[in-house]
């Protein structure tokens, strides 16, 4: 049967494709060693670092993001929906591909493109068509909610069906939600885990999860006067929380319209007819618990049936919620955080059924909120239905980057946040990654954002003088040198927010970004949330100063500007830049701005106010006032070198000393950050006009027919100065998603949207959905899937809509 009635309800900007149907040629990884799953990616769900899953538009959940900061792939055949109707005598496990290892033989599994998978995140619709009677549509959701930091963290997903009979026939039905016994599986097995340097540079540790170790699992039948669940747990786990250890629950709302059966433990390693006999006989269950734990080798997991009937023209709405706590992420042995969810449900690992049932409570409510925040954007009829699309299900980075966010404490009133670079650059918040790819956060969860930048502001003191070596050259430097910005807030296997820069791949102690880069970001933050968070500027103005005067040491000539070195020293770390360089030296003069206008607004601030006391107090640095002229100083010297080493009539060259010729796409990130905040030019406007023409000319037009997005760096006419080259050959996806920020903001339009436009498709329509890469090539390669820089999507969003 067609499904006209349901579908009206979901917003026609979604991400669609055929349930089942696969591709016949995705884009693959480019480098062997890095991660490529294959395009099997669906819209993740769960709240932001209480862990999440994933489930493909095929109809698996294969996505297993449960341990902060680690990644497992793998399909669960056993955790699954199937439904049963009567009157076609149908039943059907709703994934399209049965188990790979020869498990749950008995089960008929769904047919291929018989009906849709949608996604606008944090919502995701199957649709299913002509194949039952009825019209059936299962909307998955988590309740993400726009400035909202509780319910945004739940380890919940809600899945709402919607029935309908359009025939003149009673109709019965039965869905059936199961799922496996997983406590204890995602954690990693190896305690010490050694680093590696592998082949690209980039530094690696070994992760290997408990997948299969289940001895001690047992299921319990839990029910309230208007809840009926399973919980999934572990003997002892209610008893001390470790990492992994911890509760599944599945659950339903009881209702007087249907009939509810279960079984609390069958084997999803076996042929699955201890459920699938009955229930593809009847849609029941046989009601069966049994809470005894099994052994070493046993597997076992859950089921919950819904049974219900529906007269000619009938309706039924009917919810199951799956809650997960595992309330505690292990960074290296006995680093210990708990999850922020935990500040609202215990920190025990006992309280799924408490997160379930509140979550069978409130969904509506939830949903309705969900709607509210993007309605708005999808009845815009100026904005294309794929940007509508893209913006939303970019900031699926937020669940999936293997996200972190920490339990509230005095110091951090809404926890501490991360994701990571990447799951192949598995380190968090990379400072000259979030220039652009923050921006959603920003937008949407500002304290979070503001969270990330002080923790940047404690660290940039701090100094770590571990001898390692440097991948890129295999040279010696120490870790983090006191006062230089920190590329990165740590990794997994060591202890995220306190021990910084973990990146071994370059020198980042050497980097001429990433000061300017933290600047900038702290009053963009200021600006573009009112204005009136003094105090973020305060607990960042101390580490502004040092790192400031930490990166004019670099300025070798004395001209006002740090130099390049030669050596890949900023956020493109295989491209070396020698001298001034436009794309550093206008960050510098952008964050010279950044810091006079901070230091500013902080001496203007009323003394009556306790914040105006706490800036008379000493900070064992020079007078704010001193400071700024110190800054004027630079600034005016360095103004002028900057147009006369680099402008060359047309555009600012890559750097003034290597001789290269090339067009740099991301030339100008400076003055785009400059007009965005309010401080004065770093260049004129008509040379903005004419730089950012020729790099629409060179590196997106000329880059083969303007098919994949802009290039990092080619020449005038589109050529490459190296055919070897790596980054500068490459589209970076965030790098586009700025440039065409950069292109509204100074009217080019048509422009900003071609270009975002070429950059979505290669995204979503090559396999690489819900995994955005940093990089895409012109023969169908990518690097670095589950990249963080792509959310710089709502930059284009935040200039065409003035951040408001």
């Amino acid at each position: 049967m067609k499904n006209h009635l349901l579908p009206q309800k979901i917003p026609p900007c979604t991400w669609n494709r055929p349930i089942g149907l696969g591709w016949d040629k995705p884009y693959t990884v480019r480098n062997p060693s890095n991660l490529d799953d294959g395009a099997w990616h669906g819209m993740p769900l769960g709240g932001f670092g209480a862990g999440c899953i994933g489930r493909s538009s095929k109809g698996d959940f294969n996505l297993w993001h449960i341990d902060g900061g680690e990644h497992t792939f793998k399909s669960i055949p056993a955790c699954q929906f199937s439904v049963f109707e009567q009157q076609s005598n149908l039943a059907y496990a709703l994934c399209t591909e049965a188990p790979e290892d020869g498990s749950l033989k008995a089960w008929q599994w769904y047919p291929q493109n018989k009906g849709t998978y949608h996604a606008l995140y944090p919502r995701s619709w199957f649709v299913y068509e002509n194949v039952f009677l009825s019209q059936l549509t299962c909307e998955q959701f988590s309740p993400i909610l726009p400035d909202n930091y509780r319910e945004t963290s739940y380890p919940v997903a809600i899945f709402v069906w919607k029935a309908h009979n359009p025939t003149d026939q009673p109709l019965t039905l039965s869905i059936m939600l199961t799922w496996q016994n997983m406590v204890g599986w995602f954690t990693n097995s190896i305690k010490s885990p050694q680093v590696r340097v592998r082949d690209d540079g980039s530094p690696v540790y070994e992760y290997e999860p408990r997948l299969g170790q289940s001895a001690g699992n047992y299921n319990k039948l839990v029910e309230t006067a208007d809840s009926l669940g399973c919980i999934l747990a572990r003997v002892g786990s209610d008893d001390v929380a470790l990492e992994g250890i911890g509760q599944w629950v599945i659950a339903t709302s009881i209702n007087p319209k249907y009939q509810i059966s279960h079984h609390t433990r069958w084997n999803p390693t076996g042929t699955g007819a201890d459920v699938w006999q009955s229930f593809s006989t009847d849609g029941s269950l046989p009601n069966y618990i049994d809470e005894t734990p099994i052994a070493d080798g046993e597997q076992l997991a859950s089921a919950i049936a819904i049974k219900f009937t529906l007269e000619p023209g009938e309706s039924l709405e009917i919810p199951f919620v799956l809650a997960w706590d595992f309330p505690i992420t292990e960074f290296a042995p006995g680093v210990n955080y708990y999850r922020r969810y935990t500040d609202f449900f215990g920190r025990n690992g006992s309280n799924a059924e408490a997160i379930a049932f509140n979550a069978l409570q409130h969904y509506q409510t939830w949903q309705q909120q969900v709607q509210a925040w993007q309605q708005p954007i999808i009845d815009r009829t100026d904005l294309p239905d794929w940007f509508k699309m893209a913006l939303f299900n970019e900031l699926y980075d937020l669940t999936s980057g293997g996200t972190l966010w920490s339990a509230a404490d005095e110091r951090d009133p809404v926890g501490q946040f991360a994701v990571l670079e990447c799951l192949d650059y598995r380190w968090y918040e990379s400072l000259d990654v979030r220039l652009y790819g923050s921006f959603g956060l920003l937008m949407l969860w500002s304290k979070l954002d503001k969270s990330i930048l002080r923790a940047y502001a404690r660290a940039i003191s701090t100094s770590d003088r571990t001898l390692r070596e440097i991948g890129y050259n295999q040279a010696t430097g120490l870790r983090k040198v006191a006062n230089a910005t920190p590329h990165d807030l740590g990794a997994p296997n060591e202890h995220p927010w306190e021990k910084t820069n973990y990146t071994s791949y370059q020198d980042c102690n050497l980097w001429k970004d990433l000061p300017s880069d933290f600047v900038l970001q702290v009053y963009r933050d200021f600006v573009l949330t009112g204005s009136t968070d003094w105090e973020l500027l305060w607990d960042c103005w101390g580490a502004i100063v040092q790192t400031l005067n930490y990166l004019k040491t670099f300025d070798l000539d004395n001209d006002g500007i740090p130099e390049n070195s030669g050596a890949p020293d900023q956020t493109f770390d295989d491209w070396r830049l020698q001298g001034v360089s436009a794309y550093c030296g206008g960050l510098w003069l952008a964050g010279l701005e950044s810091a006079i206008a901070i230091g500013k607004t902080l001496i203007s601030y009323p003394q009556e106010h306790p914040l105006g006391e706490m800036l008379t107090s000493p900070l064992n640095q020079p007078p704010i006032e001193e400071t700024i002229g110190i800054y004027q100083t630079w600034l005016e010297q360095s103004r002028p070198v900057y147009q006369e080493k680099l402008w060359n009539g047309q555009y600012y060259k890559l750097d003034s000393e290597s001789g290269s010729d090339v067009v740099m796409a991301d030339q100008l990130c400076g003055q785009f950050y400059a007009r965005l905040l309010g401080v004065p030019d770093i260049v004129e406007s008509d040379r903005t006009v004419s730089s950012l023409k020729t790099v629409y000319e060179a590196c997106f037009l000329k880059f083969h027919n303007g098919a994949f997005g802009a290039a990092n760096g080619l020449k005038i006419d589109g050529s490459p100065e190296n055919p070897d080259a790596t980054h500068p050959l490459e589209v970076w996806t965030g790098i586009n998603f700025g440039l065409a920020a950069f292109l509204l903001q100074m009217d080019m339009k048509e422009e900003a949207f071609k270009l975002t436009q070429t950059v979505v498709e290669q995204i979503y329509n090559n396999g690489l959905q819900f995994r955005t890469p940093e990089a895409i090539t012109a023969v169908g390669t990518f690097r670095a899937c589950h990249y963080l820089r792509p959310m710089a999507i709502w930059a284009v969003y935040g200039v065409l809509n003035n951040f408001k």
